[in-house]
């Protein structure tokens, strides 16, 4: 055998090997004859032997340490040894004399150790009677530090001993008695501790008052789904693979999720899970209405020093989130409870499942608490009674503004009171009190066994029911419903709650909502003088206006106002809110047309004045409309001119002359005169000024709102995240649309009738200056004609109404080229002259003159046009040759029509002159003027 290169020879084997070496040498020598041979072998082998012997003693000198230790250890060995076996010797010999003794005694033995059994049974039982006197002490201590596990174990293993061990013990019998109370009495304690967990702890440790800064309800929502209810986690997120163990040495309550589990196993080891379970289903609307009642009456005495009628709706918009905080966390605590239950139900305990509950029932309970407080704050018993029904639908299909001015039956008229004295200082102080008094005095309002039921008294209500209080809460409740309909299976895909909000707002607050603001309105714009009051200067102040608008369309704005605030805060019924809009401004606008239609009639087949039908004439509303004086209006509106809608003065002036020219060939072209078609009350111009000024204002707020609005066809979640108000039906957007153009239009309107009304009581009274006056008279009738004075006066009247009602800008719309067009009034007029002197032309300037003042002082311009006509009727005291050459070198500067009138009217007040000479003289004016490069003919 080798190892590493090199041969091991095996101990044994070289044994072997010696002693078959050494019995050869035998052999050999005992064999051998030869004297010889036997030497050569003895030599041999003491050779080999000395060889041996060196080597033996070189190794014994080399190892002498170690063989001198090995001999010392040998002989210490060999005297443990020695020993060893004489004392296991004398060990034998002991236990064969303790054998036999024993054997002698055996009686004995077996009763001293009977004897000593029995000593430790009596000692054990004194022990445990000790314990158990001790048990009611312990117990008390547990309890009182809510160590209830603990105590729950303590409790019934003593029972248990009472019941087992120590049942004959008759010393024990009031302590058992006592015990067993205890036991029994134990779970209702459990039951209450958990209750209190589940319902005391739910109580907000800050409340957010009206001067706190309060999270929303959403946020709140939030940080219950991260971080669960006041720092407990989800219970999806608890693990109940674990055993429930109880530390002593720390305070169970701060561990609310372990602390319940505890409640929980101490109830299963009393074996009373079903006895728990229909304790906490009983108690739930108890507890949940005492909720209510605690947090009503905190926010009451937080609020005791600040409630008023503004922050009203703050009051119970704080009790219902708090409320819903705190229910929050109950459904939360509810849900610890109810994973503990089933985890002992999975770990193999006989419960029936219809013993326990769920969480469906406790999110019915809270459902029907909430209902119960939402009937109580918005009076749903006293209203449901007088509902008023809102509009169901609104189709408004394309409105034209000229159907209104279509003919209808006069409406009859209404009988009216003759006076009232509800507007007395008396009546109105004595309402204001009673008001007051009744404030928070809602004894006869309140369903008395309905707060019974919440557990609420008349004083513990936050704010006075009303209806409206639901704008202030509807999208926290929403929210809240939302969170019920997520965590159970609604069977219709909708909760009790949802269905009760949903009815009330349909039936209830839909239709008191269209009561009041259809009652405000009506108000408002019903009676004789409706639309003829005007806001105060106060109010004025506020809305931001510089001219008077009418009272009427301030109410309709603020009903609409209020309208606009429904939508944003109930936005799933933003169609109802917009439907009403649409209604109320259909009803306005009719009223507006009636009272329009009622000022620009004058006789009873419902005959228009002038103004009216040239205002409702699309090709004269069309030019009208196409002038620069009609776009820098618009420009001042808001819509920049573009350049090339800037004339220069020569084009305005061309326009103005074409305006004119359409006017008087609408009102010249007949003999007749105007007889009673001109509005002659200034007031009921005031009044269209009035209704101009208010409907532009009213119609440019309601193109704003129908501009924040947005179809719900055509919207994405960033528009709807971005807007103001949610998305609406795209077909009541529209008509809205249409009702506010027809306001503008309108308006417009308005502002048309009065441009022309001014201008057609020039025609009033200037036609029948030269038609009727006479030019040809006595040296001392130089006085200006009676109708240019009432033109005057006129004209006053209307400029003072008008600027107290108008802005400046349309102040200047309305007499604005007014000189041009008298001018050419009277220019015209020449041809109705029958004959003119010297005291005529006189008359006529005079005339000029006077009105020329009257408009300087309007307009706060020359009125040079004036000057113009002036001049052209001064032409008269000159010969026509004289005029004619004055063409020739100078040019023309009237038109030729112009001056042929004024060369007839000339042969007319001249008898003497014969028609050859009218002719001749015409037919030099022709030549002159058209040879003369300034000379224009009037085509």
């Amino acid at each position: 055998m080798e190892k590493n290169g090199e041969k091991i020879v095996n101990p044994a084997a070289k044994g072997r090997e010696t002693s078959e070496f050494l019995m050869a040498i035998v052999r050999t020598l005992s064999t051998s004859a030869d004297f010889e041979q036997r030497e050569k072998e003895k030599a041999r082998i003491e050779k080999t032997f000395t060889q041996s012997d060196k080597r033996l003693g070189e190794l014994v000198s080399e190892n002498y340490q170690d063989l001198a230790q090995i001999t010392q250890d040998f002989s210490t060995i060999s005297k443990s040894v020695n020993e060893a076996r004489e004392k296991i010797k004398k060990i034998k010999d002991d236990l064969s004399s303790c054998k036999t003794l024993l054997h002698c005694k055996r009686d004995e033995l077996r009763r001293l150790w009977i004897e000593g059994v029995e000593q430790k049974t009596m000692v054990a039982m004194l022990d445990q009677i000790e314990q158990i006197k001790e048990v009611p002490t312990k117990l008390d201590n547990l309890l009182l530090k809510k160590h209830y596990l603990h105590g729950t174990e303590l409790v019934v293993n003593a029972v248990a001993k009472l019941e087992n061990q120590l049942v004959g013990v008759e010393a024990l019998r009031d302590l058992k008695a006592e015990l067993i109370t205890r036991k029994e009495q134990l779970h209702e304690v459990l039951i209450d501790e958990l209750n209190k967990q589940i319902y005391i702890k739910s109580q907000s440790p800050n409340f957010s008052s009206l001067q706190g800064k309060k999270s929303s309800t959403a946020q709140k929502q939030d940080n219950l789904k991260r971080k669960g209810v006041n720092g407990i986690p989800p219970p999806e997120k608890m693990e109940f693979g674990k055993e429930v163990k109880e530390d002593l040495n720390s305070n169970p309550e701060d561990d609310p999720t372990h602390f319940m589990a505890i409640l929980v196993e101490s109830l299963y080891m009393l074996r009373k899970i079903p006895e728990a379970a229909e304790g906490l289903k009983v108690r739930i609307q108890p507890e949940l209405s005492a909720i209510v009642a605690r947090t009503s009456q905190h926010i009451l005495e937080s609020t005791s020093n600040h409630v008023d009628s503004s922050n009203q709706s703050q009051c119970l918009l704080d009790l219902l989130e708090n409320i819903f905080h705190q229910f929050r966390f109950v459904a939360h605590m509810h849900k610890v409870v109810l994973r503990n239950l089933h985890r002992i139900i999975v770990s193999g305990v006989p419960v029936r499942q219809e013993c326990l509950y769920d969480m469906t029932d406790v999110w019915s309970k809270i459902q029907a608490v909430v209902e119960l407080l939402l009937r109580e704050y918005l009076d749903v018993e006293n209203t449901s009674s007088s509902r008023q029904r809102a509009p169901s639908s609104f189709d408004e299909p394309s409105t034209d503004i000229n159907s209104f001015f279509a003919k209808k039956r006069p409406a009859k008229p209404k009988k009216m009171a003759l006076f009232r004295f509800d507007a007395s200082i008396h009546a109105i102080s004595t309402n204001s009190y009673v008001d007051d008094s009744r404030a928070f005095d809602t004894g006869d309002l309140f369903s008395s066994s309905l707060l019974a039921e919440m557990g609420l008294e008349k004083n513990q209500m936050v704010c006075k029911p009303s209806v409206y209080n639901i704008t202030a809460i509807f999208k926290p409740l929403e929210l809240f419903i939302r969170e019920i309909e997520d965590a159970i299976a609604c069977p219709d895909g909708r909760s009790s709650l949802q269905a009760f909000v949903t009815d009330f707002v349909q039936n209830i607050f839909l239709g008191q909502v269209h009561y009041t603001v259809s009652t405000s309105i009506g108000s408002a714009t019903k009676g004789f003088d409706a639309l003829r009051h005007v806001v105060d200067h106060k109010i004025q102040k506020e809305l931001g206006v510089i001219k008077p608008l009418l009272t009427s369309t301030v109410t309709v704005d603020k009903n609409l106002q209020e309208l606009r605030e429904l939508m944003q805060d109930l936005p799933d019924y933003a169609d109802q809110f917009l439907n009403m809009i649409c209604n109320t401004l259909k009803e306005y606008r009719d009223t507006c047309h009636s009272a329009y239609r009622e000022i620009v009639q004058y006789d009873s087949d419902e005959r228009r004045v002038i103004s009216a039908m040239w205002a409702k004439d699309e090709d004269i509303s069309r030019f009208l409309r196409s002038l620069p004086s009609w776009r820098s209006l618009q420009s001042a509106s808001g819509q920049e001119l573009a350049s090339e809608d800037v004339c220069s003065e020569e084009e305005i002036k061309a326009l103005n002359s074409k305006e004119a020219q359409i006017l008087i060939s609408n009102l010249t072209s007949s003999d007749a005169m105007i007889q009673q078609e001109i509005i002659t009350d200034v007031t009921q111009m005031r009044t269209i000024a009035n209704v101009h000024e208010s409907l532009e204002w009213f119609s440019n707020r309601m193109k704003d709102f129908s501009n924040c609005l947005s179809a719900r066809s055509a919207t994405t979640a960033a528009d709807i995240a971005a807007s103001e108000y949610p998305p609406v039906s795209e077909k009541t957007l529209s008509s809205l649309k249409n009702l506010v153009k027809d306001f503008q239009d309108l308006a417009e309107i308005c502002l048309l009738l009065l441009h022309l009304e001014v201008r057609v009581h020039c025609f009033y009274f200037l036609l029948p200056v030269a038609k009727q006056s006479n030019y040809a008279g006595p040296i001392d009738d130089l006085d200006p004609d009676s109708n240019v004075l009432k033109l005057n006066k006129d004209l006053s009247s209307m400029e003072e109404v008008l600027q107290q009602s108008l802005q400046p800008k349309k102040f200047r719309y309305i007499f604005e080229s007014l000189g041009f067009l008298v001018a050419s009034i009277l220019m015209n007029s020449i041809q109705y002259m029958k004959k003119i002197n010297e005291n005529g032309i006189k008359k006529m300037c005079r005339n000029l003159f006077a009105i020329q003042q009257n408009l300087t002082n309007i307009t706060m311009s020359r009125e040079a046009d004036l000057d113009h006509a002036r001049q052209y009727y001064e032409l008269l005291y000159i010969n026509p040759d004289d005029v004619i050459t004055m063409i020739a070198e100078k040019g023309g500067r009237y038109t030729f029509q112009e001056y042929t009138e004024l060369v007839k009217l000339h042969h007319r007040s001249h008898a003497a002159l014969s028609p050859s000479q009218l002719e001749r003289r015409m037919q030099k004016l022709k030549e002159v003027f058209f040879k003369t490069p300034n000379g224009e003919c009037d085509p």
